[in-house]
């Protein structure tokens, strides 16, 4: 496969650092298989199988989502959610650079991984995975999902499949990523659980969909930039 890295250096408030490096496959923007063995209990699927997951909990059948969140998550266990912590993102294309909170920093982190990770109802959001955009405010993560979706619905109709422009089933796909929030944050931080309630934090923000989806509202405060396209030539 075509392969794209994507690096994220973490620099805390006692200036010690930490690099991790993410392998996706270029087309499909899945994160390569985890090769870490000594994998914590809580990655199991039947430990915490979030609602209406599609996978079937057989002996030792793990969760993509919770293996790859495991490695990515240890290691910040001292780490409080307002903190404050200097990240650099590294990808072909840039590198970016922000000093903001450790609940800002391990959100971009882990939705990047969540999206990737292999989860099928995560998997939704690999398109914004393949044009990760670290740090993103609200409002730009509602009009990269609605690109995304519609993006998503012209191949739909190109396929003869019909078309939601008025992107009524967006919220849907929103009910079953805010399922995998709620489950990965019960998993990774169970009590009694030795992380901090920061880490249970972090595991639950950290996908695309922890934003409210984008309404008619949200996209109506971005119209006037498209006021020359909606006038035609």
């Amino acid at each position: 496969m075509s392969k794209l890295l994507l690096k994220y250096r973490f620099t805390f408030p006692d200036s010690s650092e930490r690099a991790f490096t993410l392998e996706m496959d270029r087309d499909t923007a899945e994160l390569a298989p985890s090769t870490r063995t000594d994998l914590p209990a809580w990655t199991e699927l039947a430990f915490n199988q979030c609602a209406g997951c599609p996978l079937t909990a057989t002996a030792g059948m793990k969760c993509p989502a919770a293996v790859h969140l495991s490695t990515f998550i240890s290691g910040f266990e001292d780490l409080v959610s307002y903190d404050t912590v200097r990240v650099t993102v590294e990808s072909e294309e840039r590198s970016v650079t922000a000093t903001l909170s450790a609940q800002q920093a391990l959100a971009s982190l882990l939705g990047l991984v969540m999206a990737s990770s292999g989860c099928p109802k995560t998997a939704v959001f690999r398109p914004m995975a393949r044009f990760h955009l670290p740090f993103s405010s609200e409002s730009e993560t509602a009009y990269r999902v609605a690109a995304m979706y519609l993006v998503a619905q012209h191949f739909a109709e190109r396929d003869g499949a019909a078309a939601d422009l008025k992107l009524e089933h967006l919220e849907r796909v929103y009910r079953g990523v805010h399922a995998v929030n709620r489950g990965m944050a019960q998993a990774c931080a169970p009590p009694p659980a030795r992380m901090r309630s920061s880490t249970r934090s972090f595991c639950s923000t950290s996908t695309a969909a922890s934003s409210p989806p984008p309404s008619t509202t949200s996209l109506g405060e971005i119209r006037p930039a498209f006021e020359a396209l909606l006038q035609g030539e």
